[in-house]
């Protein structure tokens, strides 16, 4: 009886041990309640879109804008050699130039697209050079009107220092062009390695491979190392005008300078075009030429190069010809008339 008594107490006394042992463990503290309906955590429902977790901002980085500080700038010039170009308006609605593309010599009177509509706007009329104590200045007259064209022309100075028909820079300019003296549009080039004429300035050398003007060592937008080097400024209109400005400092006073505006190919390391492309490649703008119409080569037009700050042998590759001499006037000029040896005014451009 005893022992039954106590076998039938064991597992109760088993229970009490366990549960004031698990009392002891938890160390008397009480267990979290359970959230509330409204602090339960949002749980996505299938089928329902999850609210979008935003995406961090993109970090723009900041592109410093160059400020180009001037120490000097270009005045207004007044007078100069003037240096006619072949024009070829009269002839555009034939679709020709009239003459004066003269391929072998490197002359290029190319004012049209490939289909032969022409752009006054490309066409050179004359070029005018002067100077002051410390400028040359350029003024390059076309027939057209906006030299903004939507085209968009380069117009540029070819300088051949050592007079050898061979370019040592271009003074190279692009639109948007202003009425106000900038450097930002310019660009100047160097031909270091002697090529720009090819094998041979006296003609055309094509197909020969070759850099041309390969180095820049001025970019207006950006200073450099003389931030006044080069400008350039336009007169848009009836007289539209396209005008330069480089240090003599830089070029010093002798040179042979001929002018160029180009809306086709525009590569200075492919200058001169005439020894890249073989006349029958580059075509011609000159109606009895075999090989008109124009082909690979247009939208260019380029002046001779004229001496200055020495007398030309009018030997020198690519140089101006000489002008005749003009004839004697009568002895006895009707009254009012101007006598034939009377001085002619310099040209003045003013802006």
């Amino acid at each position: 009886m005893q022992l039954n008594l106590i076998r039938s107490l064991v597992p109760a006394f088993v229970i009490l041990l366990i549960a004031t042992l698990a009392c002891n463990m938890s160390g008397g503290t009480t267990p979290p309640a359970s959230p509330s309906p409204e602090e339960a955590p949002l749980i996505p429902v299938a089928g329902e879109a999850a609210t979008p977790t935003a995406a961090p901002p993109t970090l723009i980085p900041i592109t410093a804008t160059v400020v180009v500080t001037h120490l000097v700038t270009p005045a207004a010039p007044r007078g100069g050699k003037l240096v006619y170009d072949v024009e070829s308006a009269g002839t555009a609605p034939e679709k020709r130039a009239p003459y004066g593309d003269s391929y072998d010599n490197n002359r290029l009177e190319r004012p049209f697209t490939q289909d032969m509509s022409y752009v006054s706007d490309l066409d050179i009329v004359n070029f005018t050079v002067s100077k002051d104590n410390d400028w040359w200045y350029v003024s390059m007259k076309l027939m057209g009107i906006d030299p903004n064209n939507a085209l968009g022309i380069n117009y540029g100075i070819e300088l051949d220092l050592d007079r050898d028909g061979f370019g040592d820079y271009l003074i190279w300019a692009h639109p948007p062009y202003t009425n106000q003296w900038d450097t930002a549009p310019v660009q100047v080039y160097q031909d270091n390695n002697h090529n720009t004429g090819g094998l041979s300035a006296s003609k055309a050398d094509a197909p020969f491979d070759a850099d041309g003007y390969e180095t820049l060592v001025f970019d207006g937008s950006t200073g450099g190392s003389d931030p006044d080097l080069a400008w350039v400024r336009i007169n848009a209109g009836a007289d539209a005008i396209v005008q330069f400005a480089f240090k003599r400092s830089w070029s010093g006073s002798v040179f042979m300078l001929g002018v160029i505006a180009n809306a086709g190919l525009k590569d200075p390391g492919s200058l001169d075009y005439v020894d890249r492309f073989q006349i029958t490649e580059a075509g011609s703008p000159v109606k009895n030429n075999d090989n008109y119409p124009l082909q690979s080569l247009f939208l260019v037009d380029n002046t001779c190069r004229e001496a200055f700050g020495f007398e030309p042998t009018h030997y020198e590759p690519q140089g101006c010809p000489v002008e005749p001499t003009p004839t004697r006037g009568p002895r006895n000029p009707r009254p009012n008339s101007t006598p034939a040896n009377t001085p002619v005014p310099t040209q003045i451009i003013i802006f």
